[in-house]
């Protein structure tokens, strides 16, 4: 996960999120590859510790993928069609009409867009595919998802106003290309409750607060989740909607 214009949200919290994040769907995968005019190579852009990387290698002869974490890079999944480079997404590295994929999952809206976007054209062959995928809220069950509603509205303030644009899928966020159709996609995992209380620990507004308030408002959150999960070792079904904007880059 990249950040070029807000502080390090990340660096901090590596482990967590190697460990707590989900990884994309093969069906993501899967489309965005069908619509690329060659499998030959896939850049992923701020790719944090790989949740898309390594997916993408199950596609495309070759991945790189770029952050400009060390952090999150040192914890990244191996994996030998996958080169990770410390990197900004503006200035990638990639040699020119190379690209046949250029993505970037749950980090574009950190980037400054105007730059990243001239490198995307740079380094993308004629009809080259752009992917900004983000996701919201985890859902899990009725009576769990109004804990977690009310903790993401405590952490309101503490959210960087970068988050508005997950909030409303990316439509907010300048998109000069020509827009593809994307059927409706999620991510799906079964996680126990540590699992998901090691997710949110990796939230970017958590440390703001905890600076502010201690670990009271997570601690309080901890409890509240407990009461209405059950056994914490109890494996429940979670899932995010994805939100995709899709491009071709012109010929």
């Amino acid at each position: 996960m990249e950040t070029q214009r807000s502080p390090d949200h990340f660096s901090r919290v590596a482990d967590g999120y190697a460990a707590y994040r989900p990884a994309y769907p093969a069906a993501l995968v899967d489309l965005l590859a069908d619509l690329a005019p060659a499998h030959d190579l896939a850049w992923d852009a701020g790719c944090g510790s790989g949740q898309l990387s390594v997916g993408l290698a199950h596609r495309f002869t070759r991945v790189i993928a770029t952050d400009v974490s060390d952090e999150q890079l040192a914890r990244a999944a191996p994996h030998a069609r996958v080169e990770y480079r410390r990197a900004g997404a503006d200035a990638s590295g990639i040699p020119p009409g190379t690209v046949d994929l250029a993505a970037a999952a749950q980090a574009a809206h950190w980037f400054d867009l105007p730059a990243y976007y001239a490198e995307v054209r740079r380094v993308s062959r004629p009809g080259a595919i752009l992917a900004l995928v983000s996701y919201g809220l985890i859902r899990i069950a009725p009576e769990i998802d109004p804990v977690i509603d009310a903790f993401y509205e405590t952490l309101g303030p503490h959210w960087p106003p970068e988050r508005r644009h997950v909030e409303d899928g990316y439509r907010s966020l300048p998109f000069p290309f020509e827009e593809q159709a994307t059927p409706p996609l999620d991510m799906r995992e079964t996680w126990t409750l540590p699992h998901v209380l090691g997710y949110v620990e990796t939230w970017s507004a958590l440390r703001g607060a905890e600076r502010e308030t201690n670990p009271a408002p997570f601690e309080d959150f901890r409890r509240e989740l407990g009461r209405v999960w059950g056994a914490a070792g109890a494996r429940r079904p979670v899932r995010w909607e994805l939100a995709l904007r899709v491009g071709r880059i012109g010929t």
